[in-house]
């Protein structure tokens, strides 16, 4: 399992480059209107590992390709405790919000009056990261310590959740769902064809 390998999930699910190493993700997707939305993406990556990212771009040099980088595009914010936050907001009409790729991932439908069907299709994700792909035993206990426990969070939210595969916050104005880093590298994930939530625009 290599870096590159790796960062090939980041792009399939809007964290844009090649973020290997990218332990925790959230991709918060919030309706401001029927042609609008805001998208907020949030990139956590632990002490150890950033650790590790910012050694490797130091080596590289100023020669290294920028999408190689951890939060290429977005705020960095270095905490105290050793990690790193990556934020990338993008505010506007539905297909301006790429997140840093060539083309939309998240899908905006019309569902009805007042109504937008928000989709993430999922049929990628595991052939993008190399599900079942052979590790030596070595490599494969390094994934497994690294990302066990961590993955990426989806949240679509408006003013009302009208329909979703996705779990309703008790409040229903937000859909949730975690996918898990594991899952999808061991090709063991149970995906839908696609998360999706019919939303009501505020």
């Amino acid at each position: 399992m290599t870096l590159k390998t790796l960062g090939k999930l980041a792009a399939t699910l809007l964290l844009g480059g090649a973020l290997a190493g990218c332990i925790d993700a959230k991709v918060d997707v919030a309706l401001t209107s029927e042609t609008t939305a805001k998208a907020t993406l949030t990139q956590d990556m632990g002490a150890d590992f950033y650790s590790m990212v910012k050694m490797s771009a130091e080596q590289a040099g100023a020669d290294a390709p920028k999408d190689d980088e951890f939060c290429a595009e977005g705020k960095l914010t270095e905490n105290a405790d050793g990690s790193a936050t990556c934020t990338i907001v993008e505010e506007g009409p539905f297909a301006g919000l790429t997140m840093g790729n060539d083309e939309q991932t998240i899908v905006f439908t019309p569902a009805g009056a007042g109504l937008v069907r928000v989709a993430l299709p999922t049929a990628n994700m595991q052939e993008e990261i190399g599900a079942g792909e052979t590790m030596d035993d070595e490599t494969k206990k390094m994934v497994e310590a690294f990302f066990t426990g961590h993955g990426v969070t989806l949240v679509f939210s408006g003013a009302e959740i009208v329909e979703s595969n996705m779990k309703i916050a008790a409040d229903k104005k937000s859909a949730e769902e975690t996918i898990q880093f594991l899952d999808l590298i061991n090709g063991t994930a149970d995906l839908p064809d696609e998360y999706y939530a019919v939303v009501r625009v505020p």
